[in-house]
């Protein structure tokens, strides 16, 4: 007898809070993501659309959605978001997650890493204003506030970013990016959607993505103590790709066009250090800290977002941390 997944028993759990579009074309980019990911996974369970799912590698993600590789309404396009568009599509929806958030390219390519968030941006709202794009979410980042003072971010927000760190190449892009957004729907009068996720976490994540979750998970996963290589002081908000993808699909449908929303668990907010014990905890490990110097490492020492505008259309998070982690690890042992 196969073993229960508890992801894919989430992705049906959340169903009741679903807004989802029933019918057209729904693209979404950076798809083997951890996001991208998981709204394929959804609008694939949960939605009669055709789903056209765009990114660079498809071994990748022909492993990755295998389940609908074959299915009439499922669609990969293999194409780097930073060119041209070259087909002829109708795309009525477009989910713009595409981009390298993964701090080792901030350091390796912070110029890729600009172009991707800028470039990208343009190529999409271009190309869907000439294709009967109906909405767009573009997937931002809780980045884009910068270094605050402690206090709750909402998205009025704007905290200190050294521009010329080359570590700003991505919250100052994703900054300009938003601005971008709201350009177009002024101009152009564009529909737009911006969604500022915190910390997200889940199963699947890129094999090149070497953020702190990820790296806890994998020593697990490979029978290992999670090594710390700081006293893990930061303060984050935290979400379930669930939890994340859900308030995505309802920002899509029901959000205020050239508006920002913070999408984040209230209820999740913890430093690094407690987020490795509660990992360590599930894999029955131990945290240990090797406190060498850590070029990679953010200067935000505190972010925790404000969800009240996103609770107001009727969003709540559905999964603790406790059970996102565990599910998370249980469903990547599989």
């Amino acid at each position: 007898m196969a073993e229960i997944n508890p992801y894919r028993q989430d992705l049906d759990k959340v169903v009741q809070q679903l807004n989802v579009p029933q019918e057209g074309n729904i693209l979404i980019t950076g798809a083997t993501g951890l996001i991208g990911s998981c709204l394929v996974d959804l609008l694939m369970r949960h939605s009669f659309c055709h789903i056209y799912a765009m990114g660079r590698n498809s071994q990748r993600a022909e492993q990755r959605f295998a389940n609908y590789w074959q299915q009439p309404r499922f669609h990969f396009i293999r194409h780097d978001i930073c060119q041209s568009l070259e087909c002829t599509e109708n795309f009525h929806y477009i989910i713009h997650a595409a981009s390298n958030a993964s701090p080792n390219f901030f350091q390796k390519s912070p110029v890729e890493v600009m172009k991707s968030n800028l470039n990208g941006l343009c190529q999409l709202v271009e190309y869907g204003l000439a294709h009967h794009m109906q909405r767009m979410l573009y997937v931002s980042s809780g980045e884009v506030y910068g270094e605050g003072d402690g206090s709750v971010f909402s998205e009025k927000s704007s905290g200190y970013i050294d521009i010329l760190s080359p570590r700003a190449c991505y919250p100052s892009s994703k900054r300009a990016a938003e601005t971008l957004c709201a350009s177009y729907c002024q101009e152009y009068g564009a529909q737009i959607v911006i969604a500022r996720p915190c910390h997200t976490y889940g199963p699947y994540f890129t094999e090149s993505d070497n953020r702190v979750y990820a790296q806890f998970i994998r020593n697990i996963l490979n029978d290992e103590d999670i090594v710390m290589k700081s006293r893990g002081e930061q303060f984050r908000s935290w979400l379930y790709v669930v939890d994340c993808a859900v308030a995505m699909l309802l920002l899509l449908t029901k959000g205020n066009s050239g508006e920002a929303y913070n999408v984040a668990n209230e209820e999740s907010n913890i430093t690094i250090r407690q987020l490795a014990e509660e990992i360590a905890k599930i894999g029955n490990k131990k945290v240990v800290f090797d406190l060498a110097e850590n070029g990679n490492t953010t200067p935000i020492t505190k972010a925790v977002f404000s969800t009240e505008k996103l609770n107001q259309l009727g969003w709540k998070p559905l999964f603790s941390i406790e059970e996102g982690l565990a599910h998370t690890i249980q469903s990547m042992r599989l």
